[in-house]
């Protein structure tokens, strides 16, 4: 027998006419020095808090732009894989919140290039930095960093492994879009066996009572160790053979790219990359209020005429990244 996930009196996060959240010191919050490594360590409460923290800071730059809640300290954005978006809003966050930045974008231009261990550099980072978000290309580097580091970490992608701010931030986007998470039919397509942000966010998804719907070429299939873990709470999926009858009743149609730098032959990326788009054509049997996402970059997947479309929120859920990483740095910060 499976229990299902619980629904609270109320699912969605503090919004306009409830208690103003605290900002200050808090350093015996539930997060202070806390590591972000794996959507594993979220609850329902947790993402309750996130996301009313997030709402806050929404608020806060709508209102002031920036303030000065991490004035004088210091975030060290260590990306060994390329990034514009993650790296990008990490940047911003801490700048809107008046904190101070070491960008390492190009790891070639660090002792990295002359063969430093991951441990040797988040050593020397922690002696510079109050917290460090890492990149890397290897799947559980964040918790080697995590290991050797007294400062938090914060997980900002580790291979193919998770994308838990990525995951934060698309759950974010689904509450403010929508209103709610629980009842909703979620269909993912595409790289669903390299796409970390959608194991990430299947985990998430997983603490609701959703329906998942999984579309993709028949070697980037959903992990089996991810659909175990929903058949083991109880979340109902399927996998789909194609979009036709798929898209009808979907409330969010989540979007991947077929990453070719995951392929080790070539010829097995030609085969697939062009195996689904998003047109038009597609919207047209789509409910009127659901909501198209993808994490970016897009080479293809989704034609540039569905951008008009208001069901098309990817750029939105960019913008919603950033209030989330502003929320996250001054939890881990004890700011919030």
């Amino acid at each position: 027998m499976c229990d299902q996930p619980p629904v609270p009196s109320n699912s969605r996060p503090p919004r306009n006419g409830s208690p103003h959240l605290p900002f200050g010191d808090m350093k015996g919050a539930p997060w202070y020095g806390k590591d972000i490594l794996s959507v594993r360590q979220f609850s329902r409460d947790d993402l309750d808090y996130i996301f009313g923290v997030a709402h806050e800071m929404r608020e806060m730059v709508e209102r002031v732009g920036t303030f000065d809640l991490l004035k004088g300290k210091i975030l060290a954005n260590l990306f060994y894989e390329p990034s514009t978006r993650t790296s990008a809003s990490f940047t911003a966050a801490m700048e809107r919140l008046g904190g101070s930045l070491i960008p390492i974008q190009e790891v070639r231009y660090s002792s990295v290039a002359k063969g430093e261990s991951l441990p040797d550099t988040i050593r020397t980072l922690e002696c510079y930095a109050d917290v460090i978000v890492l990149r890397h290309s290897e799947t559980g580097s964040a918790k080697i960093a995590a290991d050797y580091s007294k400062k938090p970490v914060i997980n900002a992608g580790d291979g193919v492994g998770e994308h838990p701010t990525q995951a934060l931030l698309d759950l974010f986007t689904i509450v403010e879009e929508l209103g709610r998470v629980d009842g909703l039919t979620v269909t993912m397509v595409g790289d669903l066996k390299y796409g970390r942000t959608v194991h990430s966010l299947a985990r998430l998804l997983s603490l609701y009572q959703v329906r998942l719907r999984f579309f993709s070429p028949d070697i980037l299939k959903m992990p089996d160790e991810i659909l175990l873990e929903l058949r083991n709470k109880c979340i109902p999926y399927e996998v789909c053979s194609s979009l036709e009858g798929a898209v009808e009743d979907t409330d969010v149609l989540y979007v991947t790219r077929v990453q070719k730098e995951r392929f080790e032959d070539p010829n097995d990326y030609e085969k697939v990359k062009g195996a689904y788009v998003i047109t038009p054509k597609t919207m047209e049997v789509a409910k009127p209020d659901m909501i198209v996402m993808h994490p970016l970059p897009r080479v293809g997947e989704i034609a540039m005429e569905v951008d008009d479309d208001p069901r098309a929120a990817y750029f939105r859920q960019m913008e919603y990244g950033l209030y989330v990483r502003m929320a996250l740095l001054a939890m881990v910060l004890g700011k919030a």
